[in-house]
C-alpha cells in the first residue's frame, strides 16, 4: 500500500502535496512502482496534527481518488463516513480507519476495511500511552473490530495494530516481536494483518536515523519483518524500495 497525502502538514514531505495534479502524479509512479493500492489522505493523522473539516477534506482527495482509481486500486485514508461514502463513489473500494468506526459505512457501501488500534486522538494519543500487555490488548480490540465488521456485512476486512499511535517506542517494538501472533489472531478473526511502520520517529530513535528522511534502511527492515510473519500488506512511503525488498525475500523464503 503506498501512501499519497493531499495535505500541507504530514510528517514526511515526500509523500505529502496541497496539489491534486501533484497527488495523481505521485500515486500513479506508485502504481507503476509495484503499489497493489494507493492510500490517499486529506487529513494527516500524525502525532499533534490540527483536524480539518469535511468540506476541505472532500475537497482536496476527491480528484485524486477520481483520476488513480482509472489506474488502480485505490483505498481512502479518512474517519469520516462522508468522505468515505462520496469516496467510493470516486472509485475507492477499501477505507482505511485509523478510528476504527466505519465498520458500517464500509459494509453499506460493499468496500473493504481496515480498522486500525489508536489509543486517544491524533492530538493527545503520545501524551503518556500505558498498556498492562499491549499485544492482548490489542488482539481483545481486533476481537470487538472483527465482529462489528462481520455484523455490518463488511467482506474484507484488515486488521491494523496502530504502529506510533497512542505508543510509545517500546509498545511499537513489542508488538513488531509478536507480528507473528497478530497475524494469527486475524486470520482466525477472518481479516488480514495489515502494519504501516514506514518513516515513524520510533524507527529513527533506534537506528540514529533522527531526520525522517534517514529513516528508509530502518522502514524495510521492519517491512520485511512484517511481511515474514505473516502480514498481508505493508503501507509504505518508499514503494519502490520495498517491493525490491520484498521480491529479494520472497525468493530467499523460496530457496530455503
Amino acid at each position: 500500500m503506498g501512501i499519497v497525502n493531499v495535505t500541507p502538514d504530514s510528517f514526511f514531505a515526500t509523500a505529502r502535496t496541497q496539489e491534486a495534479d501533484v497527488a495523481i502524479e505521485r500515486g500513479q509512479l506508485l502504481f507503476e512502482q509495484g503499489a497493489d493500492i494507493v492510500d490517499v489522505g486529506g487529513e494527516s493523522t500524525r502525532p499533534g496534527a490540527t483536524p480539518v473539516d469535511e468540506a476541505t477534506e472532500l475537497a482536496r482527495v476527491l480528484p485524486v481518488v477520481r483520476a488513480l482509481s482509472t489506474l488502480g486500486r485505490v483505498s481512502i485514508d479518512t474517519t469520516k463516513r462522508t468522505v468515505a461514502e462520496a469516496s467510493v463513489e470516486a472509485g475507492a473500494t477499501l477505507v482505511n480507519d485509523v478510528s476504527g468506526t466505519l465498520a458500517r459505512c464500509a459494509g453499506d457501501a460493499g468496500v473493504g476495511w481496515v480498522a486500525m488500534h489508536a489509543q486517544g486522538t491524533p492530538q493527545t494519543m503520545q501524551e503518556n500511552p500505558y498498556y498492562d500487555d499491549v499485544v492482548a490488548e490489542v488482539e481483545a480490540w481486533f476481537q470487538v473490530k472483527a465482529e462489528e465488521a462481520h455484523g455490518a456485512g463488511v467482506n474484507e476486512l484488515w486488521l491494523d495494530p496502530g504502529i506510533g499511535f497512542g505508543k510509545t517506542a517500546e509498545h511499537n517494538w513489542t508488538l513488531l516481536r509478536h507480528c507473528d501472533e497478530l497475524a494469527v489472531c486475524a486470520e482466525n478473526l477472518g481479516a488480514t494483518l495489515l502494519v504501516g511502520t514506514s518513516r515513524k520517529g520510533f524507527l529513527g530513535d533506534a537506528s540514529g536515523g533522527s531526520d525522517v528522511d534517514d529513516r528508509l534502511p530502518a522502514s524495510l527492515a521492519t517491512a520485511l519483518v512484517a511481511m515474514e510473519t505473516g502480514a498481508g500488506m505493508v503501507r509504505v512511503h518508499d514503494v519502490k524500495e520495498s517491493v525490491q525488498a520484498a521480491r529479494v525475500m520472497f525468493e530467499m523464503v523460496k530457496a530455503s
